[in-house]
């Protein structure tokens, strides 16, 4: 999409500090961090959301949760835990439309959330 800011992000026309990429996905650092540790992880091709998740596509969705591994030790959280998120619509807290996951840790995280 043209107007995506994770597709501009994933072309380098918008610029991240990367924590992880290869040829299927693409993690940075969140602009606005909720945890001492806040990542992105997003598929590099677009999908809106989990509502456009398919058979197709559900390699991509797959390989960032084998990454995610490698991503929270990186990020030294793997033994400490960790939380992964993925928001999906407007109501559910979704801001763009690009399924993306954060990856949150760094201090206890509570439930409900805040």
């Amino acid at each position: 999409m043209e107007d995506c800011i994770f597709c501009k992000i994933v072309k380098g026309e918008i610029p991240c500090e990367k924590i992880y990429e290869d040829d299927m996905v693409l993690s940075f650092k969140d602009i606005n961090p909720g945890a001492p540790v806040h990542v992105l992880v997003i598929p590099k091709k677009h999908i809106s959301s989990l509502n456009e998740v398919n058979e197709e596509n559900s390699k991509v969705i797959a390989h960032i949760f084998v990454t995610a591994k490698e991503i929270v030790k990186k990020l030294g959280v793997d033994e400490t835990g960790y939380r992964i998120v993925s928001n999906c619509g407007e109501d559910g807290g979704q801001t763009v439309p690009h399924i993306h996951f954060h990856i949150l840790g760094g201090r206890s995280l509570q439930w409900p959330p805040g």
